[in-house]
């Protein structure tokens, strides 16, 4: 199997402990500082090994009976070509498998404060502008068609968060860990201000402590078979 977009492995360390003893399992990052991180962490496990590839470039040799990739089609400006590039490292009649969120689908309950909703339509304008699809979710079909790959089923894998959830701050809040971080990246870029930014952080940061009832990320998993 190759896990692209493996981070620091966590994930496919443990997808290489379900395989068995003769399973490979290969993760795969473009930042190198990832994976030092991922062999530090998961040396020693059977079977388990981490690269620095490049999705667009790996390795076309058709290795793997399964090539997947979670959340990471939505940060490329060009999917399609990494979608090709993970159908010809499959091997024939092998599946490729994508998660990926469609953006323009997020919903709340009741809306987040206006400084929140600023700061997410500057978001969504951001990565327009850079090349990245905020819908890649709903066209993962087509993409997949146009691959190659055949036998093709799309499984509804939406995040859903509730108040009553022991987690619900964490998982829901994941808006104001993007004000702090990629937030700014568009400070930077000049798609908002930094008072715009500190704003929606620490007023998203409130409603989801006193207001918040509510989030959903539309995500779907999406596979294929290598014809």
């Amino acid at each position: 199997m190759l896990d692209v977009g493996c981070g620091t492995g966590a994930i496919t360390r443990g997808i290489a402990e379900t395989v068995g003893p003769e399973g490979r399992v290969v993760g795969v990052d473009v930042n190198a500082s990832m994976i030092d991180k991922a062999r530090a962490a998961h040396r020693g496990v059977p079977g388990l090994s981490f690269e620095v590839a490049d999705v667009e470039a790996l390795p076309p040799g058709g290795a793997f009976d399964i090539v997947t990739a979670a959340r990471v089609l939505q940060w490329l400006a060009d999917p399609a070509a990494a979608l090709r590039s993970m159908t010809a490292a499959a091997k024939s009649r092998g599946r490729v498998v994508v998660l990926d969120y469609n953006h323009e689908k997020a919903a709340w309950t009741p809306a987040p404060p206006p400084s929140m909703r600023r700061f997410y339509a500057a978001f969504l304008q951001w990565r327009a502008a850079t090349g990245m699809n905020n819908a890649i979710a709903d066209h993962l079909r087509d993409l997949f068609a146009r691959a190659g790959l055949g036998d093709i089923v799309a499984t509804d894998q939406h995040e859903v968060s509730q108040r009553a959830d022991p987690d619900f701050e964490m998982r829901a809040g994941i808006w104001a860990a993007v004000a702090a971080t990629r937030g700014h990246q568009m400070v930077a870029d000049g798609a908002i201000s930094e008072r715009e930014r500190h704003a929606a952080e620490t007023d998203y940061r409130a409603w989801l402590r006193d207001g918040a009832d509510s989030h959903v990320q539309y995500l779907l998993a999406v596979e294929g078979v290598r014809t």
